[in-house]
């Protein structure tokens, strides 16, 4: 009777399977190859594809040998992650063992891996990611995210499996500094708007976030020695709207949020021009001691801080000594671009006097690359935003100053800053540099970019995006992506890994990965992106 029973069961199987013949299950199709270990962006420096796969199970543990704090929080972040979508525990444990993911802080064959770089191993027993520092763990871990199936991101359980190709990525960054800068004056955007952001570039092993706090029509910090700057500076924006400021609490919470991601705050103050807001809210700061009204409309280079005025320096002091105390990163921008309705020798004569104010305060200064037609200081960063229709004159002045010791970040118009409309009939963004499609904007090199400058004095690139006329995160994420990641790329990977064709195919992979994270993004009919 047992064996009639058994017989019985196996023909209704067998059954079964003929009725869907040519269907195979939903399970079936997600069991496709796992993604190669070279299909990531930014581009590792090494790959050695080979041996099997690992596959993450309900039995999966991430495992923080040795146990330090900063391992044990980015082992939470992962678990954070992936726990929605698999379904699966996950526990993170220092307990020993040679199984589920590793992630190992230091030891043997860390010490060539640096600040920022790691190395993850893959086999059919574990995920190893080994660094020397946290953030190197912290990228190892963005660059295992990718390697996972796209559906990884999505916060509902799915089918999987959960699959990562075997073989060994060995990984470390070009550039020191790879930025993206976000302008919350010309549209205000929340802390929660800001945190959305920093989440997105964390993915591409960006490091660097410059809020761009000031301007013409909104002043967004609120400052305990000038008050008003905030209340009243930061009560509009563009178009007329409410605008709006972060506490002195609401810009810690942001610094801590990306610290936690491994990426820094820059400040920045635009000064001596774009400053119509800061001039509004205190007549003192006029030279005629009367204040202008605010602004929200979105020309450039009209206003101008008053240069001979005793009270600017006391202003400019107050402003530099309140953020560099709420700023545990080295570096602070006073802009210094589009001073218009300055003088050439009062700009000069402005910027000798502020510098030594940022040093004073124990940060290193950033200016826009008008700053090398002043004295820059010793150890002064140059941010380089000029395009080709840039004068060669005064290409050849930043040129001359970084091979005088000044460090560059390029960021050209017509290439980086991601507020570009991608062509004629991009419906957001501006277009005084010219269109900036996807290939353009990845289609150069920053070690030979500016004619003149050592390779050497490149510190790195960002990514601008100026927002005149983005009011929402789905405005950001429509012009960043999919050009930010590109910008990521030339910022982190060896510049012989360069190649348009190849990176478009990798390019093409992000997009469902975007569409399970819900970005925004643009679909560019330069990139094969999969059908949906």
């Amino acid at each position: 009777m047992r064996r009639r029973r058994m017989l019985f069961s196996l023909l209704l199987v067998a059954a079964a399977g003929m009725g869907t013949a040519g269907a195979p299950a939903p399970r079936a199709q997600a069991a496709a190859a796992p993604a190669p270990l070279d299909r990531v962006v930014p581009a590792p420096a090494s790959v050695r594809p080979g041996g099997d796969p690992y596959t993450l199970t309900d039995r999966t543990s991430i495992r923080i040998p040795g146990g330090s704090g900063e391992a044990r929080r980015i082992a939470g972040y992962l678990a954070d992650v992936l726990r929605p979508s698999t379904g699966y525990a996950l526990p993170v444990t220092t307990r020993g063992g040679d199984d589920g993911i590793v992630l190992r802080l230091g030891g043997q064959g860390t010490g060539g891996l640096g600040a920022e770089g790691y190395r993850l191993r893959s086999g059919g027993r574990a995920v190893t990611i080994s660094a020397a520092r946290p953030a190197g763990l912290f990228h190892g871990v963005q660059t295992l995210r990718q390697l996972l199936p796209t559906a990884v991101e999505r916060r509902t359980e799915q089918a999987g499996p959960w699959r990562v190709a075997g073989g060994t990525v060995t990984d470390s960054p070009r550039y020191a500094h790879r930025g993206a800068m976000l302008d919350v004056s010309r549209h205000f955007f929340t802390v929660a708007q800001v945190k959305r952001y920093i989440d997105e570039l964390a993915m591409y092993k960006v490091n660097r976030l410059h809020l761009h706090l000031s301007d013409d029509q909104g002043w967004r910090i609120a400052l305990k020695s000038w008050p008003r700057l905030a209340t009243y500076g930061g009560s509009t924006q563009v178009g007329g709207g409410p605008g709006g400021y972060y506490t002195k609490d609401d810009y810690r919470a942001i610094v801590r949020y990306a610290a936690d991601r491994y990426l820094t705050v820059v400040p920045e103050i635009d000064m001596p021009g774009h400053t119509n807001a800061a001039l509004a809210s205190y007549a003192e700061l006029n030279c005629n001691g009367q204040a202008p009204p605010l602004y929200t409309g979105t020309s450039v280079g009209f206003s101008s801080l008053c240069v001979p005025k005793k009270v600017t320096y006391d202003f400019v002091d107050d402003v530099i000594r309140e953020i560099a105390a709420l700023t545990p990163g080295r570096y602070l921008h006073i802009g210094g671009d589009e001073a218009h309705s300055t003088s050439h020798d009062d700009y000069v004569a402005f910027m000798d006097k502020v510098q030594p104010v940022v040093a004073k305060y124990g940060k290193t200064v950033i200016g826009w690359h008008q700053l090398t037609g002043a004295h820059p200081a010793k150890g002064a960063v140059a941010q380089y935003w000029g395009y080709d229709k840039t004068g060669t004159a005064e290409r050849a002045q930043v040129a001359d100053a970084a091979r005088n010791g000044t460090r560059l970040i390029l960021s050209p118009a017509d290439r980086a800053y991601l507020d570009m409309k991608y062509d004629k009939n991009t419906p957001l963004g501006l277009s005084w540099a010219g269109y900036v499609d996807v290939r353009r904007s990845y289609d150069w090199d920053p070690g030979s970019y500016l004619q003149g400058a050592p390779a050497d004095a490149v510190l790195g690139v960002e990514a601008p995006l100026w927002t005149e006329t983005l009011k929402t995160s789905a405005n950001l994420e429509y012009m960043a992506f999919p050009r930010l990641p590109g910008i990521a790329e030339l910022g982190w990977s060896p510049a012989g890994t360069h190649d348009w064709d190849a990176y478009k195919q990798r390019l093409a992979a992000q997009g469902p990965r975007w569409d399970a994270l819900g970005i925004d993004y643009y679909h560019s009919p330069e990139v094969p992106w999969p059908a949906r």
